[in-house]
């Protein structure tokens, strides 16, 4: 709220008769009164001694020489007050933002008959101008002032904010600064040559490549100035790296002019002579891919800069940007926010269109998730591929998202690049001194159509018109300054002839030197990690532990601290806890898993679980964060085994799977000594995570040509839940697999399900695991293991059967996960020992070598699929294709092909599933 909200509605005879007891005694009224009956009289004052007309009762003006106590006079200046607060919230909607169209009227409502003034009044002195900083004035000087403020190249979008200290520092920045804000000289040059190096890029392209996609620029050239003040402003507030995030457009020119690629690896990708690393796989379009590089900044600073790969799905690199941000400051920057700083630029139709914005958006703050701020910069093309504004959002701006965590806005007009520096630098502030969300809407325009072969006339014919006869951002404020005088015509020209000097040297291709770039320490343990053989996938590591570690985390897992009061059921699970670890030695599944991650803190390796209900687990099995039944305080058990030990990082997250998701694909993405886990509270609801799953996880090695250890807990097995809670799609991720990209587990017992988590760390290489994770499974009686499986031994791929009688058996039932123990039970009920199971913990990458000694040790027996998901879903399809060259199969058990996953009846999932291990043992 303003610093005058006090008086915005107050009643104008109340008023008088305030101002009365306050002439009497000052103290007597409210501060706030006290301040504005001060300035009142100061204001009188001010108009009598200058000469200047006061206000009167029946609003004309007479000579003041006393103090006027008229209900009129104050009236008035609430009334100018109010046009201030009215210019604060709703100026922005006249601003001249549009470098190419007049803007569509909003209604702003800021005439003087608003508010009940007139031009009578514009010559009346008004103490109201202190608000703004220019004291008492008249009324003409203070909307001359409000004007140059509000209704210029930027429009200001704040007083939503709701925190007193954080609207009064903004306000107070742009009313006290904006209006005198000139850049020396010597940065003036530096934004005209940093709007010639844009240009000149896409110049070349244009020249070279004639009619080929490269996303260009033009018309929002201004962003290279922008990013270059955002970096060279965050470097002296203490930034030492830059990730950041943004989609195709302008994409090529950030990378020549902010990250410093050289033009010849551009240019020869462009050619297609650049030859890829066969050995990183088949990579992706030059308009997709990352790159990392270490510039020095105007102020003379060096800050790593790093632009994240994204695909065409817009937006969707936004969480992966924030996750991988998050763990530089959890693990380089020791928790310091102002040490890195993410940048997300966007489009505005993708903004305003794609719901992965206002996830990441509601990510900004929480504990889990949070980056300290993020500058988010728009380049406002005010077209979206086709489609025009008007249709492409309901409303008035693509930013509106903002607006659901106070962020401010700050809409700038492409072509007045001093503006959108001065923007982008309060920005940079704002996150430094705030340590929250920001945006910059740099409305600007489009050159060509969605890519250069593209004619946008075909859509948008008026605008395009007005658009080819548009000078570029650089010939606009060449002319600005020469205009000004502040750039003489000598100097112009010269800058005009390197300009052209430049682009032919681009055009001769004259090298560049690349730029010299230091291996961050992360970057170089990245390095220390190889690539994958097949040979790998013969037999897992080692990846037991030591007694004395069990010994440790068990401790640590079944106590609590002095005056912890859990509740009853907390009481016996530590109880269970004690038991388990100490006399029985015999551990359940949540032990099994909380000793994978306590082993793994020990040896100061970072786990990160995220996901919806993870602390508790959706199943009530994991309790990984106790709550003191009196006072709601959490305690984590896993943060206490050890003074040396890394803490455990475990979040409930927002209920989001694509943000929740791709933060996690990314924190792993930076780290590869981190075990970044998303759990889903069910595995269908992967499905919200497609894209991510799609576009990043699955082919990260091969596309991106980036290893990722990033491991998803997707909860699946048939228990009557019906369609929507049954099945995580296991063939989706088999459809996915190929060339030893993601290891497709689905695991029956804590030991197997421990070990595969170490092993995420322990291999010379990093692939993302997705694990078909239990749900009933999690209590079943069988599914526990011994201590001794812990301290010794690998994950298993392959589990043989330790009941039939080999040389009795005729059968061999392969299956994967929970199936298993209900095809074990009718196995044993029927003392079915002619016939074998063996459990598939691991599909992909499928363990030819470890089924095949299973199956040795039988005498040609009849071999079959069973799966409790529809034929047509599950395993079955890649299973047919893993064994297709080896003639074993003879056929599947399995529901019948459905296009739901299952049936919402549990009578009849009871019946379905009563046939199918009857049919698994009949056949």
């Amino acid at each position: 709220m303003s610093s005058f909200s006090y008086i915005a509605n107050a009643d104008a005879s109340y008023i008088d008769e305030l101002y009365k007891a306050y002439q009497q005694d000052p103290e007597s009224v409210d501060f706030g009164w006290r301040k504005f009956f001060e300035g009142y009289d100061f204001s009188v004052k001010y108009t009598s001694e200058n000469g200047h007309s006061a206000p009167s009762a029946n609003g004309s003006s007479k000579t003041a020489s006393a103090p006027a106590t008229s209900t009129s006079d104050i009236d008035r200046e609430l009334k100018v007050r109010n046009l201030i607060q009215a210019y604060r919230s709703r100026a922005h909607l006249l601003s001249k933002t549009n470098p190419v169209r007049p803007r569509k009227d909003r209604k702003a409502l800021l005439d003087l008959k608003d508010f009940g003034l007139s031009d009578a009044d514009l010559d009346i002195v008004f103490q109201a101008g202190e608000a703004i900083g220019i004291g008492a004035s008249s009324l003409r000087d203070i909307i001359t002032a409000l004007n140059k403020i509000y209704t210029e190249t930027i429009g200001f979008e704040y007083m939503y904010i709701r925190d007193p200290e954080v609207l009064d520092w903004f306000r107070d920045k742009i009313e006290k600064e904006f209006l005198n804000f000139n850049p020396p000289l010597e940065y003036k040059k530096r934004i005209l040559k940093k709007l010639n190096e844009a240009v000149v890029f896409e110049n070349f392209l244009h020249t070279k490549f004639l009619g080929q996609k490269r996303f260009s620029l033009e018309g929002g050239e201004t962003t290279i100035p922008a990013l270059d003040a955002i970096i060279d402003k965050a470097s002296e507030l203490g930034v030492e790296e830059v990730m950041i995030g943004m989609a195709h457009r302008g994409r090529l020119n950030v990378l020549a002019n902010t990250l410093g690629k050289t033009y010849e690896q551009i240019f020869s990708e462009f050619e297609g002579t650049a030859v890829p690393d066969l050995t990183m796989g088949d990579g992706d379009v030059k308009y997709h891919m990352g790159y990392s590089s270490e510039v020095t900044t105007a102020s003379g600073k060096k800050v790593n800069l790093k632009l994240a790969p994204n695909p065409s799905h817009l937006e969707a690199v936004n969480p992966v940007v924030e996750g991988f941000v998050r763990a530089k400051i959890d693990s380089m920057y020791k928790n310091d926010y102002k040490k890195i700083l993410p940048i997300l630029i966007h489009g505005d139709a993708a903004l305003a269109g794609q719901g992965i914005v206002y996830e990441v958006t509601q990510m900004s703050q929480l504990e889990g998730y949070k980056t300290g701020g993020t500058i988010h910069f728009v380049i406002n093309n005010q077209v979206g591929f086709t489609t025009d504004f008007e249709d492409a959002r309901s409303s008035i701006y693509s930013t509106d998202v903002a607006k659901i965590i106070d962020a401010p806005v700050l809409h700038v007009n492409g072509d007045d690049p001093e503006a959108v520096v001065y923007a982008v630098q309060v920005a940079t502030e704002y996150r430094q001194r705030f340590q929250a969300d920001i945006f910059v809407d740099m409305v600007c325009y489009r050159r060509h159509g969605h890519n250069e072969s593209d004619e946008p006339k075909f859509t948008q014919p008026q605008l395009y018109n007005l658009i080819s006869k548009h000078p570029n951002p650089r010939e606009i404020y060449n002319k600005v300054l020469i205009n000004r005088g502040e750039v003489d015509a000598q100097l112009a020209e010269n800058m005009d002839k390197e300009f052209r000097d430049l682009l032919q040297d681009r055009l001769n291709l004259v090298k560049q030197k690349p730029l010299p770039y230091n291996y961050q320490v992360l970057e170089k343990e990245w390095q220390v990690l190889r690539r994958s053989k097949p040979e790998d996938f013969d037999k897992s590591p080692d990846t037991s532990i030591s007694q004395e570690v069990v010994e440790k985390v068990g401790k640590a897992l079944s106590t609590i601290p002095e005056g912890f009061k859990p509740l009853k059921q907390i009481e016996k699970l530590l109880k269970e806890r004690q038991d388990m670890f100490f006399n029985t030695k015999t551990l359940n599944w949540a032990a099994g898993e909380l000793l994978a991650y306590g082993s793994l803190l020990l040896e100061n390796k970072i786990v990160r679980l995220g996901g919806q209900d993870v602390q508790r687990g959706t199943f009530s099995h994991r309790h990984a964060v106790l709550h003191d039944a009196e006072t709601n305080q959490g305690y984590n058990s896993l943060n206490y085994i050890d003074e040396s030990q890394e803490k455990m990082r475990i979040y409930n997250s927002l209920l989001s799977e694509y943000g929740a998701l791709g933060f996690e694909f990314g924190y792993a993405m930076a780290n590869p000594n981190a075990l970044a886990i998303w759990e889903a509270q069910f595995g269908d609801f992967a499905n919200g995570a497609q894209v991510m799953i799609d576009q990043f996880i699955t082919p990260s090695e091969s596309k991106w040509q980036r290893m990722n250890g990033v491991v998803m807990l997707l909860p699946h097995g048939y228990e009557g839940q019906g369609p929507e809670h049954s099945n995580a799609r296991p063939e989706r991720f088999l459809q996915l697999a190929a060339e030893y990209n993601i290891f497709v587990t689905n695991i029956t017992f804590p030991a197997n399900f421990f070990h595969v988590l170490r092993r995420q760390l322990a291999l010379p290489f990093r692939k993302p695991l997705v694990n078909m994770s239990p749900k009933s499974m999690l209590r079943h009686p069988l599914a526990v293991s011994p201590i001794a499986e812990f301290t010794s031994g690998s994950f298993r791929e392959v589990i043989g059967d330790s009941y039939a009688e080999a040389s009795a058996v005729t059968k061999v039932i392969l299956c994967s996960g929970k199936f298993y123990y209900d095809l074990f039970d009718e196995q044993q009920k029927n003392n079915r020992k002619d016939v074998a199971i063996i459990r598939l913990e691991q599909l992909h990458p499928f363990p030819h070598l470890q089924l095949e000694a299973e199956l040795s040790k039988y005498n040609n027996p009849k071999v079959y699929w069973a799966q409790e998901e529809p034929s047509n879903m599950g395993y079955w399809a890649y299973i047919l294709r893993a064994l297709r060259f080896k003639n074993i199969l003879q056929d599947v058990v399995a529901r019948k092909a459905s296009s739901s996953p299952a049936t919402g009846y549990l009578k009849i999932h009871n019946k379905e599933q009563r046939e199918l291990i009857e049919k698994a043992f009949a056949i």
